[in-house]
């Protein structure tokens, strides 16, 4: 299981780095304020969703309700990092309409803070992101959390993330340091 810094050592310089972060976010823009956030990476193994589980937990300490999407529909990860069954989830809320009215969120045990798993995975994952259904669901979840935060599948394998980052506030691209070519990051 990934490291949540942010609960194992608290004080560290990266659960600091990560809480600077935060705020940049929350701060970043007056006039129309970030509340749903895209996370992505150019690739796979940028640890995208371990920083993306350390950030939520950053949004839900400052006392604000966070709701954490799991909405890389090829390989979810935050149902393994927080530990919750992934049979109900995202996908779930696409199809069903009682989903609609009462999400299948998971509370974490982190106060004001629920996973949304990503659910069964879908034939067509970029369908799913297209759709005024998704739309829908983005409006739910907005209802219900003062912030809402997206695990994307990484931005040069699929276009999950382009998709669905038109719909959202604001997008954050993860690079690893040593990693991450800059021809990547500048696509």
């Amino acid at each position: 299981m990934p490291k949540l810094i942010t609960l194992t050592e608290p004080r560290s310089a990266a659960a600091e780095a990560l809480r600077a972060l935060r705020t940049n976010l929350m701060f970043s823009s007056v006039e129309k304020p970030i509340t749903t956030l895209l996370v992505t990476s150019c690739a796979q193994s940028e640890d995208k969703s371990t920083l993306l589980a350390n950030l939520a937990v950053t949004f839900a300490q400052s006392g604000n309700k966070t709701i954490l999407v799991d909405s890389d529909l090829r390989r979810p990860m935050q149902h393994d990092i927080w530990g919750v069954p992934n049979e109900r989830g995202l996908t779930t809320m696409l199809l069903e309409d009682a989903a609609m009215s009462s999400p299948p969120l998971a509370q974490t045990e982190i106060p004001n803070l629920a996973l949304l798993p990503s659910g069964p995975l879908p034939p067509i994952p970029a369908d799913v992101f297209s759709s005024q259904r998704m739309n829908d669901v983005i409006g739910v979840l907005r209802a219900r959390a003062h912030y809402i935060l997206f695990d994307s599948p990484p931005v040069l394998a699929a276009s999950d993330a382009a998709l669905l980052g038109s719909k959202v506030d604001g997008v954050l691209l993860v690079i690893r340091a040593g990693q991450t070519r800059r021809d990547q990051a500048a696509r």
